[in-house]
């Protein structure tokens, strides 16, 4: 009685679909521009909220062409060296991504500690205007992944992370409005 002893491999195609790409390349342009927008009021007006967001927007462009390029791998085949492909390489991108959030958490914290100490006149209303802009570039990215957040861990990553950084963006939105009325300048950096 002999059994058969033959190994079937089956390549499953990636659960993410080429909208997802796109959605993936529509999301680093929009967020690049975005970085550059953001960078450049932040640093004409001062705001360590609008330099740190673009720093962090920065790094969320990074962490979509990481996850991008994540979702590239994951397509390639099987072959005698790598038996089960790459697909296992938008767990390692999943990773690399929080150890890159956890750097920028670090450094926007000590420069939010000086500027608490050290607090100066700021413009709220510039500062609330590019912040609404987050909350539009920020929430259309979210709305990007949302169909097919479930399939895939960067994708659902990217979604929570775009959508969260809308709500960063609303917070900021309400410190500019306060400032502009109040004058409470430590609102920047909180």
């Amino acid at each position: 009685m002999g059994h058969d002893h033959s190994h079937h491999h089956h390549h499953h195609e990636p659960v993410i679909t080429q909208g997802t790409n796109r959605a993936l390349v529509t999301g680093i342009l929009l967020n690049s521009l975005f970085v550059i927008v953001e960078a450049a009021a932040g640093f004409i007006t001062h705001s360590l909220a609008l330099v740190t967001d673009a720093g962090h927007n920065l790094m969320d462009v990074a962490s979509l062409a990481l996850a991008l390029l994540a979702f590239r791998l994951a397509k390639v085949r099987s072959n005698n060296n790598y038996t089960y492909g790459f697909r296992k390489s938008t767990v390692l991108v999943a990773l690399l991504n929080a150890v890159i959030l956890l750097i920028a958490i670090a450094v926007i914290g000590y420069e939010a500690i000086d500027r608490l100490m050290h607090p100066r006149p700021l413009e709220g209303g510039v500062i609330a205007l590019v912040a609404a802009a987050g909350i539009l570039v920020n929430g259309f990215t979210a709305f990007l992944f949302l169909k097919d957040k479930e399939k895939d861990l960067n994708i659902r990553a990217a979604y929570l992370h775009m959508a969260a950084d809308a709500l960063v963006s609303f917070g900021v939105v309400i410190a500019g409005i306060v400032m502009i009325y109040t004058g409470w300048y430590w609102l920047d950096s909180a």
